[in-house]
């Protein structure tokens, strides 16, 4: 039961309160316990009880962006799920993927995407794009606490800016780190136990004005080169037909790509494996 509850029934005053947009601030009085950070962990390592997340990839375009991220969740040394998703729309105009610690990170994800929604009825207006990135971060620093004990989740978030600075480009990426630090990155960025190898596989092939359709295969090049190196990434599973989830933000909002695109897309990539396995 949520706390300050008048057991006749009447609503604390901060259910009518209009002093605050933030679902996640209201959360935090009216049931604090249900906040991802606020839990009670018992005392010593918790990171090896709870499947984790890996590998998201996100893409500047010249429309706008695309993430991607591989199905494969672990726990030590086992496939915990063959076809997690990670990446999800977080409202009309932006994208979050999440690395680390599978239930947390899917649960801030989902909270997310009600401080977002819930900041747009109260306001009657939408968020920026920066303001979504900096209340991204604040939930990121509110679970500080769980992840000290093992149970990180650090997001990435990407999303097409409706009102750019002059000069900016309206595909925008941030990367986090466990303590709510925030970074806007340019051109690409990775996260998760396979970034390095993702990484180093789009800064030999991206380039600046990269269309939407390229930048699709790159996503999907750069996981297959994570898969490669990193036990923790699943690499396209062309017997069980699960693909990596492929997602673009533009100026017409958010998109996945279909099961029959993404298989086309992979099964290319895997094709051109075939003949120079080294990428």
């Amino acid at each position: 039961m949520a706390t300050g509850f008048d057991p006749s029934g009447r609503l604390p005053d901060f259910f009518t309160s209009t002093s605050t947009s933030s679902f996640t601030q209201f959360l935090s009085q009216a049931a604090p316990e249900l906040l991802p950070g606020r839990r009670p962990l018992p005392p010593g390592l918790s990171a090896d009880i709870a499947p984790h997340g890996t590998t998201i990839v996100a893409i500047a375009t010249t429309d706008g962006v695309v993430m991607a991220g591989d199905r494969r969740a672990t726990m030590g040394n086992l496939i915990a799920s063959r076809d997690i998703r990670k990446v999800h729309p977080a409202d009309a105009y932006s994208l979050i993927g999440i690395a680390g610690t599978a239930g947390i990170g899917i649960e801030l994800i989902r909270l997310f995407q009600v401080e977002l929604e819930h900041y747009e009825k109260i306001e009657g207006a939408m968020l920026s794009l920066d303001g979504k990135a900096n209340r991204l971060a604040a939930m990121v620093r509110g679970n500080l606490g769980a992840a000290m004990q093992g149970l990180a989740v650090v997001p990435l978030f990407a999303g097409f800016d409706l009102a750019p600075a002059e000069g900016v480009r309206p595909g925008r990426i941030w990367s986090f780190d466990v303590a709510g630090g925030i970074y806007e990155e340019t051109g690409y960025e990775a996260i998760g136990s396979g970034s390095l190898f993702a990484k180093s596989a789009l800064k030999k092939r991206y380039r600046a004005g990269v269309s939407t359709e390229d930048a699709i295969t790159l996503a999907v090049e750069a996981l297959y080169d994570a898969a490669d190196d990193d036990t923790a990434t699943g690499g396209p599973d062309v017997i069980r037909k699960i693909y990596p989830v492929v997602m673009t933000a533009t100026a017409a909002g958010t998109h996945r790509l279909s099961d029959e695109e993404i298989t086309t897309v992979a099964e290319r990539v895997v094709a051109g494996r075939h003949e120079n396995p080294g990428g």
